[in-house]
């Protein structure tokens, strides 16, 4: 992870310990440097499984694996390998994978399609086989540790650890969620982040947990943008190892399903803001607000263009209220708009409305917020009743100075 931590950094939550859930952590040595890269969880029998993944279709092998796996809904471990995303490596990336399965699978006395592996890192070098036997090797025996050791070591450009943590009440019962997540460029996630990994004592069946996490994700992880650059390796799991005893979640019309589901997306929330306020250089977080499109889809396809574009996120970064950069996104959105319904307003305040500047418009008070660390842009379509806020950051020098030299 970076040295220089990012000026939205947020202090890692104490998180409690989920009952059927083993962290460790050792070092494989994917990179020339002196930390641990290799994360492997080991959950107990009969936990539930649910992911989302990337869409990129120049995805990795471990994407391809786990995107197959995920269907029969089980799962006993997880490994995670950071420096080496091991995409665009061919057969020799899958053999790389095949081989952590089997290895994992082989210690446990376990299914192989029941091991879920990720990797993260530089793309077109294959995860070389032989530190990968020997990572897992030294992991699987090492002291269990933190949700704050494992949240550093999938770290790679990342500048502070992620996590976040939840309860809900179901069935009488308090249930945990406990997560953590790497990222901080390469995000524009579709139908997931960077690498995600959240867990719960709940009992609920796959088929529901998968119907939970999905729609969550489509709220939080796929309304953030870094760069606009959706990865090759963006996963998204969640385990429920039933450990808290409640009656298990088959549906919405289960007791308590509607508070695990709220904790979920709290927890899918939290996780995803984290990640755009360690962006690649980011000195703001942005937050775009746009309501008044024909439909939620519609508002959250516009709050994108706008998150997306470069003019919008160099201003931010200058601290300039030119909002005209903002009407042109929502131009080129390819949504429903009408230029003489358009408002446009910055923390709160708006600068033009119904197509047209204000005549009484302060510019001061906008530029106080832009100075701020934390900044809002409001739009107001005018056609319907859509909605939908989407997060980003601002665009800076130091997103240039870190991806120019990511290899070296």
């Amino acid at each position: 992870m970076s040295d220089a931590i990012s000026p939205l950094a947020t202090p890692f939550p104490a998180m409690p310990a989920i009952a059927g859930v083993t962290l460790r952590v050792a070092r494989a040595g994917y990179k020339d440097w002196s930390r641990c890269d290799l994360t492997y969880v080991e959950l107990a029998e009969g936990t539930s499984v649910a992911g989302v993944f990337t869409r990129n279709i120049c995805c990795s092998s471990e994407v391809e694996i786990g995107r197959a796996n995920i269907k029969q809904g089980q799962a006993r471990a997880l490994i995670v390998n950071a420096g080496n995303s091991n995409a665009f490596t061919g057969y020799r990336g899958r053999e790389a994978v095949e081989q952590i399965m089997d290895q994992v699978a082989a210690h446990l006395n376990a299914p192989r399609e029941q091991v879920f592996v990720s990797s993260t890192g530089v793309i077109g070098v294959p995860l070389p086989k032989d530190k990968a036997r020997e990572g897992v090797d030294a992991v699987v025996k090492a002291a269990p540790c933190t949700w704050l050791d494992a949240a550093h070591t999938i770290g790679t450009t990342d500048t502070f650890a992620k996590g976040a943590t939840a309860t809900a009440i179901v069935d009488g019962r308090t249930i945990t969620l406990s997560a953590f997540i790497k990222g901080s460029g390469m995000i524009a996630p579709d139908m997931a982040t960077m690498l995600g990994y959240i867990f719960t004592d709940a009992a609920i069946a796959p088929a529901y947990l998968q119907e939970l996490l999905s729609a969550a994700a489509n709220e939080t992880f796929n309304c953030i943008t870094v760069d606009s650059d959706t990865s090759t390796s963006d996963t998204v799991l969640a385990f429920a190892t039933g450990k808290a005893g409640n009656d298990r979640i088959n549906g919405a019309g289960c007791a308590g399903a509607d508070a695990f589901a709220a904790a979920l997306t709290d927890v899918c929330r939290q996780l995803a803001q984290l990640v755009v306020k360690d962006g690649e250089g980011a000195q703001k977080f942005i937050a775009v607000s746009v309501t008044g499109a024909v439909n939620d889809a519609s508002a959250r396809k516009i709050g994108l263009a706008i998150a997306n574009s470069p003019l919008v996120k160099t201003a931010i970064a200058g601290e300039d209220a030119n909002w005209g950069r903002v009407v042109m996104a929502v131009g080129k959105a390819g949504e429903p708009a009408n230029r003489d319904l358009l408002s446009i307003g910055f923390g709160g305040i708006w600068a033009a409305k119904d197509g047209q500047p204000l005549a009484d418009y302060d510019e001061a008070p906008v530029a106080a917020h832009l100075r701020g660390r934390e900044i809002s842009i409001e739009v107001d379509i005018g056609l319907g009743q859509g909605r939908a806020t989407v997060w980003t950051c601002d665009l800076t020098h130091g997103y240039i100075s870190i991806n120019a030299d990511y290899r070296s």
